[in-house]
């Protein structure tokens, strides 16, 4: 073995920026599951509020707004659509628009209240100051390091 190996990191594992952001993902999916139940997850809730905000966009353009890939977005909007909550339209060169169905915008009626107390919910444990610090970060992390959103130039380097 090599001496980096056999030496521990100086940190802790609850020091370590992925951790802690993987922890905080399982708590906001906990959370979510918590107030909303199990029959919608995040994703299709991300799903269904782009697309009421953005009604007709097309299959690739969703998954790049909600930053999934684009099989993993067909998949949910096939499943979305079998339970009647969007409608998926062919459209030239094998493209879709999707759009929610009337059942679709109930079931986001729904959940908005929810998405409020979730909000609430993981934000009450911080002061008002330290809400809007943490999501400031949250947002510049994000932005700095989103790899989908970067020009070509950016992504091919190094």
């Amino acid at each position: 073995m090599t001496q980096a190996a056999d030496t521990p990191p100086s940190f802790k594992i609850y020091d370590e920026p992925g951790h802690l952001i993987r922890r905080a993902q399982q708590i906001a999916v906990s959370k979510f599951h918590e107030v909303h139940g199990r029959h919608v997850t995040p994703i299709q809730y991300a799903i269904l509020r782009t697309l009421h905000e953005t009604p007709g966009v097309d299959q690739v353009t969703l998954a790049q707004l909600i930053a999934l890939d684009t099989s993993s977005t067909a998949d949910i909007a096939t499943r979305l659509e079998a339970k009647g909550w969007i409608l998926r339209e062919m459209l030239p060169r094998r493209q879709r628009r999707l759009s929610l169905t009337p059942e679709g915008e109930a079931v986001l009626r729904e959940l908005r209240p929810g998405a409020e107390v979730m909000y609430l919910g993981l934000m009450d444990s911080l002061d008002v100051t330290e809400q809007r610090e943490f999501m400031r970060l949250l947002r510049k992390f994000v932005h700095l390091n989103d790899q989908q959103n970067k020009p070509d130039e950016v992504k091919t380097k190094g």
